[in-house]
């Protein structure tokens, strides 16, 4: 999870970085924050597609069931 105090980082790095530039340690600082921030939106995603269910034409719900792709046999 990703909190506002680093959101607010990364947006002052990026403000920094388009007006004067940043150290090479605030441009690791900065990817870090990035990589965080993705993996946070990744997790959110992940968490609201798990939670999606199907309602059938007789108005059952259905969990949407993870498949692997291989098609060699049923999920």
């Amino acid at each position: 999870m990703i909190t506002k105090e680093q959101i607010q980082r990364i947006n002052e790095l990026y403000k920094k970085q388009v007006n004067e530039g940043l150290t090479e340690e605030e441009k690791i600082e900065q990817q870090m924050l990035r990589r965080l921030y993705v993996e946070a939106v990744k997790e959110n995603l992940r968490a609201q597609l798990e939670n999606i269910k199907i309602v059938d034409e007789k108005g059952y719900k259905h969990n949407i069931q993870k498949k692997c792709g291989c098609d060699e046999h049923k999920h």
